[in-house]
């Protein structure tokens, strides 16, 4: 894998790991426009995503430091945002867990990557028009169940073009939560999903990595963490102002341009 291949990779993992674009997808119809695809392309595209999850822990490092703290003195704002958080994550890792194999052999059918971006994309227009606008509120205010739920709906993301981001994102909405409070809660919900997907691919998959080399993982992991500084911090902007029906039409697009040319080549 040349240094080029990996820079641009890392590119597309930073601009779509937390738009609901699905950056799973975009990786995998990316490398086979690149000729980059196979074992060791799956391995390559789970774990430069901890590069741009990395890009979270920075941006909102007061956060997470104010929640440990607040854990330590037993404050309830900071045990009700881990819990919403480790709810939220259990499914995933439940079913991650159960179903791995098929999940992985799915990253191996770019058409239904394509497939998915549509279908994704027609979901989030249907679920904007339908739910109504809720009051801002929290993460830490977000119902046991609720979060429970959210968790779920996460799970649709295990088929590669869902988007994690779109799926945590439109099922908050659907549950009663607010823009800008689902779209942090998305940001967060990435965290232990991805490093939980990242250990899991690296240990099964430890002679792919080194064929792979670990420079170039170092390269896609720096440049989606670089690039993923910049679009989280423009996401919250633009959703306020716009919504998510921009996202979905882009989806639409890129999904049917893709489906074309796959069924083609």
């Amino acid at each position: 894998m040349d240094i080029l291949t990996a820079a641009l990779l890392g590119i597309v993992e930073g601009i779509t790991e937390f738009i609901p674009v699905s950056s799973t997808g975009h990786l995998i119809l990316a490398g086979e426009l690149l000729g980059f695809h196979g074992a060791q392309s799956t391995t390559f595209d789970i774990v430069i995503q901890l590069g741009a999850i990395l890009a979270v822990v920075v941006l909102y490092w007061r956060r997470f430091t104010d929640v440990g703290l607040g854990l330590l003195r037993g404050d309830a704002r900071a045990v009700a945002f881990t819990r919403n958080v480790a709810l939220g994550f259990l499914p995933a890792l439940v079913i991650g867990a159960l179903a791995y194999k098929a999940i992985k052999a799915m990253l191996e059918f770019p058409v239904l990557v394509a497939v998915a971006l549509i279908v994704g994309g027609v979901a989030i227009l249907i679920i904007e028009r339908l739910v109504k606008p809720a009051p801002q509120g929290t993460i830490e205010g977000i119902p046991w169940r609720t979060a429970l739920g959210v968790g779920f709906a996460q799970c649709l993301a295990m088929i590669p073009g869902v988007s994690r981001s779109g799926a945590t994102i439109m099922g908050a909405l659907s549950l009663g939560i607010d823009r800008k409070t689902a779209a942090e809660y998305s940001f967060f919900l990435a965290i232990p999903v991805m490093v939980a997907a990242s250990a899991k691919e690296l240990w099964e998959a430890r002679k792919a990595v080194e064929v792979i080399q670990w420079s170039a993982i170092g390269i896609g992991f720096v440049v989606s963490f670089v690039v993923a500084l910049a679009v989280v911090k423009a996401f919250i902007g633009i959703v306020s102002q716009f919504g998510f029906a921009p996202f979905a039409w882009y989806r639409i697009i890129v999904g049917t341009a893709a489906l074309v040319w796959l069924l083609n080549k």
